[in-house]
């Protein structure tokens, strides 16, 4: 039988701490592990997948989004609502060859998500794993991205949203919350403090918590990315895939995808992982480099999306980090705006603070010598420039103002 569907259930067994290692079951108001308060990590019995899914299936099955994964994640059925998903790989020859390359750099753009950003897929498993047990409300901390993914998800299947924001998060990010439907709490103070609130209404009130770093579905949805990518590249894996990080969990996400299909038979290895965080915001990176440890930062970025005191999947980030064979670096915020306009121009993607802060990261690798020149790279562009419009014109700049008179053009252009 099928794993897709069918009266034998999903194949899901449990949930693994990532601290000591015990196993959890699914239950529906189980986020973390019970004995030490650690993230999981959602389980599957691989045997029974192999069982009911192969290659060859995947590639009969028309469904282009990330619900063609249907047997490795961990809801009955698809998320009702705008598709989600089925992101380009972009060949970014020139910027490839920038950094010495001999194969073209590959980025993949989820900024083509509904929300404009990879954490759409997140949010389309949460969401449709409260549907399933029974909630109608879903409340969530957030810099912006993972706060307004919920909110245009939730729209079409008519979830009601509550979520908590710091003040300081990006306008266009409150636009879309508001505009589709969410009530927005912004927080006088830090993304930690607001997901700390957020915490603390969901133990007073019973709201179902769709907090990333606490939540262990929604970075099933986040590794849906790994698995696209290694269909996109006829199942050759990429030698290294470059993410940007903040709380760990797309870090996570992403080796947790690669390391399923590993053992599911469908590739033959994994890549490296390269982490790249802002100087301010660097706790997954600094804790890998040394005893492996979390410990809070400023969290000081122009990068919103990645801006993290105490990130909330780091334990997960820096085991994956390192069982990857992978490495970070750090970049400064100039960098990352700078970064903004070059992808734009070199490859013509837009990408907002966080997600451009990838360029920013390789060019320091290659600065480092830490690149093989015949490596295939794959970079994640982890959402759209107009997410964050100030940060982009202030990379770019204002425009310049002429008056509407004709005999200007030949002050300013006398060349033609």
């Amino acid at each position: 039988m099928s794993v897709r569907t069918g009266a034998a259930g999903p194949a899901w067994t449990g949930l693994r701490c990532v601290r000591c290692r015990g196993l959890a079951p699914v239950a529906d108001d189980l986020y973390v592990c019970p004995e030490c308060g650690a993230n999981t990590l959602v389980e599957y019995d691989l045997d029974r997948v192999r069982r009911g899914w192969s290659r060859s299936a995947l590639a009969a099955d028309p469904d282009p989004t990330m619900w063609r994964y249907l047997p490795l994640l961990p809801v009955r059925e698809r998320l009702e609502g705008p598709p989600v998903g089925g992101t380009p790989l972009v060949p970014a020859p020139r910027l490839g060859r920038e950094l010495g390359l001999e194969q073209p750099l590959l980025l993949k753009d989820d900024g083509r998500n509904p929300s404009g950003s990879l954490k759409c897929r997140a949010s389309a498993v949460a969401l449709r794993r409260a549907q399933e047990t029974g909630r109608t409300l879903v409340t969530g901390a957030s810099t912006g991205n993972a706060a307004s993914a919920t909110a245009v998800l939730a729209a079409a299947p008519g979830i009601r949203t509550r979520i908590f924001v710091p003040k300081t998060a990006p306008r266009a990010k409150i636009a879309q919350l508001l505009t589709f439907g969410a009530e927005v709490l912004a927080v006088d103070g830090t993304y930690d403090q607001a997901f700390d609130l957020c915490l603390e209404a969901t133990r007073r009130f019973g709201w179902y918590n769709r907090n990333t770093g606490f939540n262990p579905y929604t970075r099933e949805g986040k590794k849906t990315v790994a698995f696209e990518i290694c269909e996109q590249l006829g199942w050759q894996v990429p030698d290294l895939v470059v993410v940007p990080v903040g709380d760990g969990n797309i870090l996570s996400g992403v080796w947790k995808g690669f390391v399923e299909f590993q053992r599911l038979g469908f590739t033959d290895r994994t890549p490296r992982l390269l982490a790249v965080q802002a100087e301010g915001s660097a706790a997954v990176v600094s804790a890998a480099a040394g005893d492996g440890v979390i410990r809070p930062v400023s969290g000081e970025t122009v990068a919103d999306s990645i801006s993290v005191s105490l990130p909330r999947d780091g334990e997960a980030a820096v085991r994956a980090l390192r069982d990857s064979g992978g490495f970070g670096v750090t970049v400064p915020d100039a960098e990352i705006l700078a970064a903004i306009g070059e992808l734009a121009r070199g490859a013509g993607v837009f990408a907002e603070p966080a997600a451009a802060a990838t360029w920013a990261g390789l060019k320091q690798a290659a600065r480092r010598g830490l690149l093989d020149p015949a490596w295939r790279v794959v970079a994640l562009v982890t959402g759209n420039g107009l997410k964050d419009v100030a940060a982009a014109m202030k990379a770019a700049g204002e425009p310049r103002v002429i008056p509407p008179d004709p005999s200007v053009l030949d002050t300013l252009f006398p060349d033609g």
